[in-house]
């Protein structure tokens, strides 16, 4: 089996990771770029940062490893989903920043529009919420304050994409405007049901169709990428999302397998098959994935600071140097203190959908410290994620009790995996290949080109480093849970 080059661009870095063909990284480049916030609750990347890291990062993998661009069989795609980029196409220039997934500056109109009434027709057709994190509002307000922008995409002239898109129309030199149909399920436009770009949709938040790409299967022909790039025509054959691409890797095939990725955000997602489950509980209805022109649909939890969190305790506070320090200190942390932190920098994600929250802590005293914060950072991440699982237990009831497969930089921190597995009251496994984003976007691309195996061979390769089992007494779990929901209930917005 041939060699597949992944590219996983991230919120805080872009990676490019070599698969051998028994699944093994065999080269790793990894560049972090600048985050932008021009006003509170603004969160915006420079494309052109993107474009420059991910070239680094693939030119710095393909140097690390034992073959040359020109023995890679395809490139897998796996992006940062719902940042929202509009660009030249005449030039391939952005006319504005891309504006990230965590950003809030469109939170009045979302609240205008539900207030019209349009939340239960964007339910229905994508399985979304109306809220500021997806691309829908965001390309609408790019092209009302750039001036001249909307005006030029009515004419054809610019063109929408999310990173994946983005990317491939600068990997071939502009040939190829595209996504695939997990990206595509993020934008508040796109029908999960009939697998197309809704008018309705379109009309109602003002998009002009002729913005949009093509939308393809995950594992699909992509284009080429353009040779002076890398030394090799390469051909592009598989993209999805970052989470879907994770629940790939941790080859989450069947219905009711579970995992959770833990990087900048965190994010649950329930395998659910051919069913199209509407939540009953304020998760999200997605496409998993779309293969063969079949879509398994999936139940999603989204949190917006998980990573993030202890990315604060490094940069906002400087509690710590690097994040490993921060399962040490926890670790370390005085069991008697009940300090919470509620970290809604950036409003609040899935069951709450609180674009107004903002962060607390709650429980403070003169004893507390480094030790403790690092400890409530951590625990926040577990907590969020019990919100999260108990949402989809409410909603499939199969999901009780399940496994929590994991992946994500957080979970090399077995005292977070043990606080995680303690306060779910489940299993928690996490795999002996960590890089499970990457690996997902390169089995796709890897499948398609004939090289890697299908969903069935591929899963008997899926291995589990590490189960953590529940330690934890009932009376302290559920006094640790209680704490937090009170804490949660203080910091909520009350709209």
């Amino acid at each position: 089996m041939g060699s597949i080059l992944a590219i996983d661009q991230g919120t805080t870095s872009s990676r490019a990771i070599v698969f051998d063909g028994r699944f093994r990284p065999t080269g790793i480049g990894q560049f972090e770029f600048a985050q932008h916030f021009p006003q509170s609750g603004w969160v915006e990347h420079d494309p052109e940062d993107i474009w420059r890291t991910t070239c680094d990062a693939v030119r710095a993998a393909l140097a690390a490893c034992p073959v040359d661009a020109a023995s890679i069989a395809a490139i897998g795609i796996t992006n940062q989903r719902e940042t929202t980029l509009v660009w030249d196409r005449r030039t391939g220039e952005p006319i504005h920043r891309a504006i990230v997934w965590q950003d809030r500056r469109t939170a009045s109109q979302c609240d205008r529009l539900r207030a019209e009434g349009l939340e239960p027709l964007i339910t229905e057709r994508t399985g979304l919420l109306l809220d500021p994190y997806f691309s829908g509002t965001k390309i609408a307000w790019i092209l009302d304050t750039v001036p001249g922008a909307r005006r030029r995409a009515e004419a054809g002239e610019l063109a929408f994409g999310t990173v994946d898109t983005f990317l491939l129309w600068r990997l071939t030199g502009g040939r190829v405007h595209a996504t695939d149909a997990t990206n595509a399920a993020r934008t508040l436009l796109y029908d999960i049901g009939r697998n197309a770009w809704c008018d309705d949709l379109l009309r109602a938040l003002d998009v002009p169709r002729a913005l949009l790409p093509q939308v393809h299967d995950c594992a699909a022909d992509f284009g080429t990428t353009d040779p002076a790039l890398f030394g090799a025509a390469i051909p592009i054959r598989g993209v999805a999302g970052d989470q879907q691409a994770a629940t790939l890797g941790q080859a989450c095939f069947e219905p009711g397998m579970l995992k959770s990725t833990y990087g900048t955000g965190c994010f649950a997602v329930l395998n659910t098959g051919a069913d199209r489950v509407t939540s009953g509980n304020r998760l999200l209805s997605t496409i998993a994935y779309r293969l063969r022109g079949r879509t398994s649909y999936a139940l999603e939890g989204s949190i917006f600071v998980a990573g993030a969190a202890i990315q604060w305790l490094r940069d906002g506070l400087g509690l710590i140097r690097d994040a490993a320090e921060s399962g040490e200190l926890a670790a370390a942390a005085d069991e008697t203190q009940s300090v919470y932190l509620v970290p809604a920098f950036t409003g609040l994600g899935a069951p709450h959908w609180d674009a107004d929250a903002r962060g607390a802590i709650f429980g403070l005293t003169r004893a507390t410290g480094p030790r403790e914060l690092a400890r409530a950072a951590l625990e926040s991440v577990c907590f969020q994620t019990c919100d999260l699982i108990e949402a989809m237990r409410r909603d499939w009831s199969d999901a009780a009790g399940r496994v929590l497969r994991v992946d994500g930089g957080m979970v090399a921190s077995d005292w977070t995996m043990q606080r995680l597995a303690d306060l779910l009251g489940a299993p928690v496994d996490r795999p002996r290949v960590l890089e499970t984003t990457a690996l997902g976007a390169a089995w796709l691309a890897g499948m398609q080109a004939g090289e890697w195996p299908d969903e069935a061979a591929f899963s008997r390769t899926w291995q589990r480093e590490r189960r953590f089992e529940p330690a934890m007494p009932e009376a302290t779990r559920s006094q640790r849970l209680e704490g937090w929901h009170d804490s949660l209930a203080r910091t909520l917005s009350r709209r």
